[in-house]
């Protein structure tokens, strides 16, 4: 009966490593928001661009963003055995592979763009407005795999009152180049949505800079940038963080994928959709800040050889973010018009997404279980079995169905959504039930 009671002092550790990771995860998530309600002045095609746009830019940095699941597992594991050095030559082994290999993605990605995205949207405005906002988010790829590769660092280690304080940072820079870029305003010329994208690439270069001043400051003394893993280390780097990449990568896809099947239903529902997703977004990245404070608990757990007290700090933090995320979907269900108008200036396209909304905020505790379950895993160093459970529900089952429900059957943005809810229940569940099995204690990192 243990997991289902929790103490004050374990709580408070929780809430001690988890609120400057949710603290960072909103100021992430209100960019997203005024970045969407500064485009949406522009109209639905450059909304639907963005939004389309920027799930393409994630499935396209998706494989790197893996580095930071791989760095926290082991990081987290060097942290709870006490080698707090080796957690370092982690994380300059990860940062080496992100130059190695970012670049190149950059360099094929950006030439891709082109012809690539008329395949996904056949919008003419659409097209051209997404095309160079895409490329100026790909040429940043090298800054976004650092960062998140100091994220899992920070976060292994109890630092993640850094990554809050400088996303923060970066993001308040985005903001004012957003505002700058995409209006033209202090004498700049208006890029529109282009602008939009190069903020974002040049606060990513800015966040990547204040990393590597902190990581002089902060990481294990004499040891930055001077040291790397042994070659045992650095096979469990890669073996994590490639599945982990993975699984990401084809859950950006599958976003895109997603808005494909509604684009063929009509432009404004891709735009309610957009809208909707970056709502959802917001709501849920305090869960994904619990979800990874639990992967850091878990994993400093496990490399105090207590598998125990691993297993019931994931149901510990399971109960914290269902209460939070079922307080955030209150607004969604209860007043949803309200909730959009902040970014949908059309009345028919508010609309389209008005019972969405709805079904979004009865459905945050199941997302809050799946987050806490899931990234209780991703700690154990289990990224394997995770990303097959999440490319099986999402590809095998949301998809395929989802464009028969949507386009073909004719029940439009509604029926998609009602069907992801379903899917993302069946996974929540299935990622509960792989904890309470306990295979993932087994797993070397």
């Amino acid at each position: 009966m243990q997991q289902f009671c929790m103490d004050s002092s374990r709580r408070e550790r929780i809430f001690a490593l988890a609120l400057p990771i949710i603290g960072g995860m909103v100021s992430q998530n209100l960019l997203n928001i005024v970045d969407t309600a500064m485009v949406g002045f522009l109209g639905d095609p450059a909304l639907a661009a963005v939004g389309l746009g920027g799930f393409i830019v994630f499935m396209c940095q998706a494989l790197i963003l893996g580095i930071s699941t791989g760095v926290q597992a082991s990081a987290a594991r060097r942290k709870g055995e006490g080698s707090p050095e080796r957690a370092a030559a982690i994380l300059n082994t990860a940062l080496l592979l992100v130059v190695v290999v970012a670049p190149v993605f950059s360099l094929i990605l950006m030439q891709l763009a082109g012809p690539g995205f008329p395949y996904l949207n056949s919008d003419p405005e659409v097209i051209e407005l997404g095309v160079p906002y895409i490329e100026w988010r790909l040429g940043a790829i090298v800054f976004v795999g650092m960062n998140f590769a100091f994220r899992g660092y920070w976060n292994a280690l109890d630092l993640s009152k850094l990554y809050m304080k400088t996303l923060i940072f970066m993001h308040a820079t985005n903001i004012v180049l957003n505002y700058i870029l995409i209006f033209g305003n202090f004498g700049s010329p208006a890029y529109g949505v282009t602008g939009a994208g190069m903020a974002s690439a040049i606060s990513m270069a800015v966040g990547t800079v204040a990393y590597f001043y902190l990581g002089s400051r902060h990481v294990e003394k004499g040891y930055f940038l001077r040291c790397l893993a042994s070659r045992k280390e650095t096979a469990a780097l890669v073996r994590i963080s490639i599945p982990s990449g993975v699984q990401q990568l084809f859950f950006a896809a599958g976003l895109v994928a997603m808005f494909w099947i509604i684009g063929r239903i009509g432009t404004p529902s891709l735009a309610a959709a957009n809208v909707l997703v970056t709502v959802l977004l917001f709501a849920i990245l305090p869960g994904l800040g619990l979800g990874l404070a639990c992967a850091t608990l878990v994993g400093q757990a496990l490399g105090k050889r207590d598998p125990d007290d691993a297993y019931q700090w994931a149901f510990d933090v399971a109960k914290v973010t269902v209460i939070l995320l079922t307080v955030l979907g209150i607004p969604m269900w209860l007043v949803p018009d309200l909730v959009s108008s902040i970014f949908i200036h059309e009345e028919s396209t508010r609309e389209l997404a008005r019972w969405p909304m709805r079904i979004m905020g009865l459905t945050m505790p199941i997302e809050a279980i799946g987050f806490a379950f899931m990234h209780a895993m991703l700690g154990a160093g289990d990224a394997r079995r995770v990303m097959l459970v999440s490319i099986g529900v999402q590809w095998g089952l949301f998809l395929p169905l989802a464009y028969v429900i949507g386009p073909v059957l004719g029940y439009g943005l509604l029926g998609v959504w009602i069907w992801q809810g379903v899917t993302r229940t069946l996974q929540a569940a299935l990622f509960l039930s792989m904890w309470r099995g306990r295979k993932w204690q087994h797993v070397e990192v």
